[in-house]
């Protein structure tokens, strides 16, 4: 790996539970001593002017619009990766509110792992700042139901009131193929019994 700590990201669909799998993986790690940084890219959203310009319910919208990457790149994966000054802010934006965040940069120790878990995170734009990937795997089927459990949205996939997320992470899988392109491929459809598919 490159000098300095890898960065990590931790992608998957909605509901796939991304965070909860990240903090997992941040425990498992300072158990054993090493420096945890957590990133969440749900802390670089674009402002909603920018989400909702090609419409409310568009799929190309959530795909193409959703995430501000200049920031998440200049912000964190740039000075947290080789030859950066491991000066690096958490968040930029409150998407509840859409209010722009001035966070106070933050200097990483040289030795700890960036874990950032997110949405898209095998972009092209993003590929080249990973020293490893993962991705959770679970069927929408799967994974809508538990998004409607913690926010409130029908159960049901091809529910018109869905069709922008599901929509917009089908143009992801076909314009990146993230299950191919991971290090890590893990089966995640069973919470307590994930299953690891694939790894280097």
């Amino acid at each position: 790996m490159p000098a300095g700590a890898p960065r990590v990201a931790v992608d998957g669909v909605d509901g796939v539970g991304k965070t909860t799998f990240a903090a997992e993986l941040a425990r498992s790690l300072r158990a054993r001593g090493r420096g945890v940084l957590q990133v969440s890219a749900d802390d670089f959203h674009n402002p909603a002017s920018v989400r909702h310009r090609r419409g409310r319910q568009s799929p190309e919208g959530f795909w193409l619009d959703s995430y501000d990457y200049p920031a998440l790149l200049s912000e964190v994966l740039l000075p947290l990766g080789p030859g950066g000054d491991r000066r690096f802010r958490r968040a930029v934006h409150d998407v509840r509110t859409d209010a722009v965040l001035e966070t106070q940069p933050e200097t990483a120790p040289p030795d700890a792992v960036l874990i950032v878990d997110g949405l898209f995170l095998h972009r092209d734009e993003l590929r080249a700042h990973w020293e490893l990937t993962i991705f959770l795997d679970a069927p929408f089927e799967v994974t809508v139901p538990r998004l409607a459990a913690r926010d409130g949205f029908p159960a049901d996939p091809a529910h018109p009131a869905v069709a922008r997320y599901v929509g917009g992470q089908r143009l992801y899988f076909a314009a990146c193929r993230p299950q191919q392109r991971a290090d890590v491929l893990i089966d995640h459809s069973d919470l307590s019994r994930p299953r690891i598919l694939r790894h280097p």
